[in-house]
């Protein structure tokens, strides 16, 4: 079953690349394999420090375009008692899958994502997420992610395919709530992040 197949094995409309597709290429100055990408926000909940209940997801980058990162469940992602609720873990999909901007030099957004769930995950098991970039296509960025209980090789729980959009910056200065972005822009670390991404491959 190819990435972007649903498991009775028909397309997912939307997430199958065009014809025209290209293969992925990883950005000259993108992170080595092997490298912390760290939080693009302190305030994600995906992967930023500050968030007391937020994944605290990290990420690092692989080899070609693709990631690897790791979370443990905490009491606090729980849906069902004891086991992780599937909105976090489909969180946890989207911010692996995000992180693979870091390997492309680009901002990208999430529009379109389709996961399943293979088994649950209960309160305290890490869990190893791989995620990688399959195609571009203009502005649009195909890639696959998958979630494995206890390590890289572990049970699989869940998997998704998404489809990200490339954006400028002005996506978030132009719709995020103005006291976040102003204090956003008034961090020089966080601007520094910000501009580094938007430059033309």
């Amino acid at each position: 079953m190819s990435a972007a197949t649903t498991p009775a094995g028909t397309p997912r409309p939307g997430l199958t690349p065009p014809a025209d597709a290209v293969a992925p290429v990883r950005h000259p100055d993108a992170p080595a394999p092997g490298e912390l990408l760290g939080a693009h926000y302190d305030q994600c909940f995906g992967c930023g420090d500050a968030q007391p209940h937020g994944l605290h997801l990290a990420a690092r980058a692989g080899e070609g375009v693709s990631v690897t990162a790791e979370f443990t469940v905490q009491p606090a992602h729980q849906g069902a008692p004891g086991l992780a609720h599937g909105g976090v873990l489909v969180s946890a999909l989207d911010e692996t899958l995000g992180a693979l901007s870091w390997l492309l030099r680009v901002i990208a957004v999430t529009g379109r994502l389709e996961s399943d769930f293979v088994r649950p995950v209960p309160v305290g098991a890490t869990l190893h997420l791989s995620a990688r970039c399959t195609a571009v296509a203009g502005r649009k960025i195909y890639s696959s992610a998958e979630g494995r209980i206890g390590g890289p090789d572990g049970p699989l729980a869940v998997r998704a395919d998404a489809l990200f959009v490339e954006v400028k910056l002005d996506h978030f200065t132009d719709n995020g709530r103005p006291e976040e972005i102003r204090a956003a822009m008034a961090d020089p670390d966080q601007v520094k992040v910000a501009r580094a991404f938007e430059v033309n491959p």
